[in-house]
C-alpha cells in the first residue's frame, strides 16, 4: 500500500525558511506517482501555504494521517508520534548528547528514522546535502563583512554594496551585486594599503566550491600557497584579487622528520600529523574555511596562532575569518560560539579572549553562521526537493512491517536507515553507548 507522505514545518529556529519538498515536487509525486502528499502549514517557510494549495497539496496541521513524515532539522521529542517514518537531518550518529534524548523516543515510539546524512553511493559519498549552498551564502555573507569592516576602519570598498544573503530575495541578485563589485574593482582598483589582497580558501569540497563560486565573480588570479610569499615582493595589482585554495598536504606536515605526507594516513592517522596552517596566515585578507574537522585533526588556526599574528608591530594583514564549517572551537578555535544570519558576525579579541558583536574593535571578524544554506531557502529547497523527490516513491512503497533483512529500500536509502521500528539498525548498534539509561 502507498503509504501518505506529510511534509512537515520548520520550527528549529526562525530563520529555517526550506522545506525538504517544494510544492511543483510534491504536484508531480501525486500526479505521476499516486502518492498522497500533505503539508503542516507554516508562517514562516519560504514556500508558502498557498503555494502548496496551488499546486494541489492539501494542508494539514496535525499530520497524524501519514506514515511518513518528511522534515530537515531535527524534531522536538515531545512530538514524535508513534509508529511513523520520519525523513530528516537528525544529527545523532556521532553520539551526540543534545539529541540522545529525540533519538530515545524515537526508539520508545516505534519509530523509523531515515536520516539525510548517511544516505550515501556505495563509495560512502553522501548524495543529499546542502554544502554548496553553504558555500554561496556564506561567501556573500563575508564579502559583507569585509565591507562592513573595512568602512570601520575608514577605508570604503566596492564590498560595501555587497548585502548579507537573506537580504537578497534569490541568489541572482547577490551574484549581480557582486559581480558590480569586481567591475568597480576591475576599473577603479582597491587602496594602495589593501594590496596584494588575498583571499584564501581550506578546503575543496563542496562548501569550499560553492564560496569560490561566488568568489569568482570578481577579477582574481589563482596561485599556489607556497607563492604566497614572492607576492609581496612583486609589484601590487589593485585591480585583481589573488586566491589560494589549501589542501591537506598544505595544511599539514608529519610530525616525524623521517615522514612523508600520505593523504590516506593523515585521514587515517591524523595523530601523526602537525598544522602548519599559522606560516599563510600572515598573507592572507580573508579566510574562508569549508573543510571537515573533527578532534582528531590539527586545527587550522588557534588562538595562539591570532594571539602572534597580532603581537607585531604593524596591524596583520587578516581582516575577515569566514568561517563556513562552523565548528565551534573547532579547526578555527576562535570560532567560540555561533551567530544568526540577523546578527552573523562577532570580533574576537585575540589577548582577552573576549568577543563583540558586530564588526568593530581590535582583532578579527569571525563569521560563524551555523544554517548558511537557510539564508538561500528557495534556491536550497529546489536543489535539496530535486534529489529527495526520486527516492520517495520507494520510500512511500516500501513495507516497514517485515524485518530489516526483508526491507525493500533502494540501497541509498536503507544505508541511511538508524532506527527500525523501534530498534538501532544494525549498522548503529554502536548508538546505544550514548543513550541515557
Amino acid at each position: 500500500m502507498v503509504k501518505k507522505i506529510g511534509i512537515r514545518r520548520e520550527d528549529k529556529s526562525i530563520w529555517e525558511r526550506r522545506t525538504p519538498i517544494v510544492p511543483e515536487d510534491a504536484r508531480e509525486l501525486a500526479a505521476q506517482q499516486g502518492i498522497q502528499v500533505v503539508a503542516q502549514p507554516s508562517p514562516i517557510r519560504v514556500f508558502q501555504d498557498a503555494e502548496y494549495l496551488a499546486a494541489g497539496i492539501p494542508l494539514d496541521e496535525g499530520l497524524s494521517e501519514c506514515d511518513v513524515i518528511l522534515a530537515l532539522k531535527e524534531i522536538p521529542p515531545n512530538l514524535i508520534q508513534a509508529d511513523k517514518v520520519y525523513i530528516f537531518f537528525a544529527h545523532v550518529i556521532k553520539g551526540q548528547s543534545y539529541n540522545m534524548p529525540m533519538l530515545q523516543r524515537l526508539l520508545d515510539r516505534n519509530c523509523t528514522l531515515i536520516d539525510y546524512e548517511k544516505v550515501t553511493d556505495e563509495k560512502g559519498r553522501r548524495l543529499i546535502f546542502f554544502g554548496r549552498h553553504a558555500g554561496w551564502a556564506g561567501m556573500i555573507d563575508t564579502l559583507w563583512a569585509l565591507g562592513k569592516r573595512l568602512e570601520w576602519e575608514g577605508t570604503p570598498t566596492p564590498f560595501s554594496q555587497v548585502e548579507r544573503a537573506y537580504d537578497y530575495p534569490r541568489l541572482k541578485a547577490a551574484q549581480e551585486a557582486i559581480a558590480r563589485a569586481g567591475e568597480q574593482i576591475r576599473t577603479e582598483g582597491l587602496p594602495p594599503h589593501l594590496v596584494p589582497f588575498v583571499v584564501g580558501f581550506a578546503g575543496y569540497g563542496n562548501v569550499s566550491k560553492g564560496a569560490q563560486d561566488m568568489f569568482d565573480l570578481l577579477p582574481f588570479e589563482e596561485i599556489a600557497p607556497a607563492d604566497l610569499p614572492s607576492l609581496l615582493q612583486r609589484e601590487p595589482d589593485p585591480h585583481t584579487l589573488y586566491k589560494v585554495v589549501f589542501k591537506e598536504e598544505d595544511i599539514v606536515e608529519p610530525v616525524s622528520p623521517d615522514g612523508r605526507f600520505v593523504l590516506q594516513d593523515y585521514y587515517d592517522h591524523p595523530e601523526k600529523y602537525r598544522s602548519i596552517f599559522a606560516r599563510y596566515v600572515p598573507y592572507l585578507t580573508v579566510l574562508v574555511n569549508g573543510i571537515y574537522w573533527d578532534e582528531r585533526y590539527p586545527r587550522l588556526v588557534t588562538k595562539d596562532d591570532l594571539r602572534q599574528l597580532f603581537s607585531g608591530p604593524e596591524p596583520p594583514r587578516l581582516r575577515v575569518v569566514g568561517d563556513i564549517s562552523c565548528d565551534v572551537n573547532g579547526a578555527i578555535e576562535f570560532t567560540v560560539r555561533w551567530t544568526e544570519p540577523d546578527n552573523p558576525i562577532f570580533v574576537y579579541h585575540p589577548f582577552s579572549g573576549e568577543t563583540s558583536d558586530g564588526h568593530a574593535g581590535e582583532g578579527v571578524v569571525v563569521l560563524a553562521v551555523d544554517i548558511l544554506p537557510s539564508e538561500l531557502p528557495r534556491e536550497a529547497s529546489e536543489y535539496f526537493s530535486d534529489i529527495l523527490k526520486l527516492f520517495v516513491p520507494a520510500i512511500a512503497r516500501a513495507d516497514y512491517d517485515v524485518p530489516f533483512d526483508a526491507l525493500e529500500l533502494p540501497p541509498e536509502i536503507k544505508r541511511a536507515v538508524v532506527v527500525y521500528r523501534g530498534h538501532l539498525a544494525p549498522d548503529y548498534q554502536y548508538l546505544a553507548q550514548y543513550l541515557v539509561p
